[in-house]
């Protein structure tokens, strides 16, 4: 696989530099993602560099925080399906950043699949079931759905300031949303999304861009049901499996490396972790 990589050499002041922004940001609109390589970051500098690349920072709230703007990444072991990162949250990112503070000497490769490419690549059949919208439904915890709100809602600032006319606000504020309270605090939701999509940073091509392949690590696994009805069968996603694989290269992590993705064309993923010593941090965010 050849990189989009982007060195510290060209770049005057590092990770500062205006011009880094701009290049990233090309790279982004021409091929979905890049890489920084040579920059060595500390985690400061990779935390500035997704507030200057995001206008908005977001989090998974069933990750550690490592800074106000960023996590550490622990999904197990296992290999992890493609997916958009929190493909199924009422406000996907348009960017994720990753920092490889200490890369694996062996296995843990980042997997990165052009949505644009793979959909291109579809049958008719396909492409037009695809391009129904889905419904994403499935049960969080409370302290879960509380954090996420928390980090979402302007007027909240940690999940004990949570109410229901928080969620009723929420829910106005982003369409396509509905939920069932439970009495153990826990909720179940209903998010209305697209499996294919346009790409944030503009262009023509629609790309399959969704978490249908993706884990449920720290959640419930999700149900998916398409607009006609009828619900995304394991086998269809095993087919989508092998199709995406056919657009799909590796990331061989250096240590410092950075690597920036555009989380509304491609999707990521990962080889089974043999380095348990490896560590990984994620930023992201909206344009």
């Amino acid at each position: 696989m050849t990189y989009n990589v982007l060195r510290r050499a060209a770049f005057d002041g590092g990770l500062a530099n205006e011009a880094l922004l701009t290049a990233i940001r090309a790279d982004l609109a021409r091929d979905g993602w890049t890489l920084l390589r040579g920059f060595a970051p500390d985690m400061r500098a990779f935390s500035d560099l997704v507030g200057r690349l995001c206008q908005r920072v977001t989090f998974d709230p069933a990750r550690s925080h490592t800074s106000e703007k960023t996590q550490m990444v622990d999904a197990g072991l296992g290999p992890i399906g493609l997916h958009v990162e929190n493909g199924n949250t009422p406000r996907c990112p348009d960017i994720v950043s990753f920092f490889a503070e200490r890369a694996a000497f062996e296995g843990s490769q980042t997997t990165i699949c052009d949505g644009a490419a793979l959909y291109d690549a579809m049958s008719e059949r396909d492409k037009a079931r695809w391009s129904q919208a889905m419904t994403v439904e499935r049960r969080l915890p409370e302290l879960l759905w509380k954090r996420y709100l928390a980090n979402e809602h302007p007027a909240l600032s940690n999940p004990e300031e949570v109410r229901m006319e928080h969620i009723l606000q929420f829910q106005q504020a982003v369409p396509g949303q509905t939920f069932d309270l439970h009495d153990d605090g826990s909720l179940t939701y209903r998010l209305t999304v697209a499996p294919v999509r346009r790409s944030a940073f503009g262009g023509e091509h629609l790309a399959f861009a969704n978490a249908v392949l993706g884990p449920s690590h720290n959640y419930e696994a999700p149900r998916y049901t398409l607009a006609d009805g009828s619900p995304v069968t394991l086998d269809e996603i095993e087919d989508l499996r092998g199709q995406a694989e056919e657009h799909t290269n590796e990331i061989n992590w250096q240590d410092g490396d950075i690597a920036v993705l555009d989380n509304t064309r491609v999707m990521h993923g990962r080889r089974a972790i043999v380095d348990v010593e490896r560590t990984l941090f994620i930023g992201m965010g909206s344009l």
